[in-house]
């Protein structure tokens, strides 16, 4: 698959929030920031081994960045892949936005999100890689 990216410009909300409600608007939500940019003509991906990366530019009382990625995955079932099944790989990554941050070779999507300042989550799905790339 292409490379698909997006940026998600509010603080996430965590799988285990009580709140249900909130849970659900939030899944709406990310749908909607990547129905934006994902070509509506493009059927979801089908294909195996998928790779998705979050950044989480956070605030000084973060969301834990494990409880975030199951939300953000399940809004895009059946608009950019067909299940999160396909998800191989994951990466998560949280970063204070009060530390600094070279945005020297960060995504230009990315680079915004730093340099706005406010709590955003980057979104990144792509094709996995051979096991090797990654250690």
């Amino acid at each position: 698959m292409q490379t698909f990216e997006f940026l998600i410009p509010k603080r996430p909300v965590s799988h285990q929030t009580k709140s249900r409600t909130n849970l659900q608007a939030w899944k709406a939500y990310v749908r909607e920031e990547a129905a934006k940019l994902w070509n509506s003509e493009t059927p979801p991906v089908s294909s195996p081994s998928l790779r998705f990366t979050i950044v989480y530019l956070c605030d000084n009382s973060p969301a834990d960045i494990d409880n975030i990625i199951k939300p953000i995955q399940d809004a895009l079932v059946g608009l950019v892949f067909e299940d999160d099944f396909l998800v191989s790989d994951v990466d998560s990554h949280r970063r204070p936005l009060q530390e600094p941050i070279d945005v020297t070779n960060l995504p230009p999507l990315l680079q915004s999100g730093v340099i706005e300042g406010n709590e955003c989550v980057y979104v990144r799905v792509c094709d996995a890689q051979d096991l090797r790339s990654y250690l």
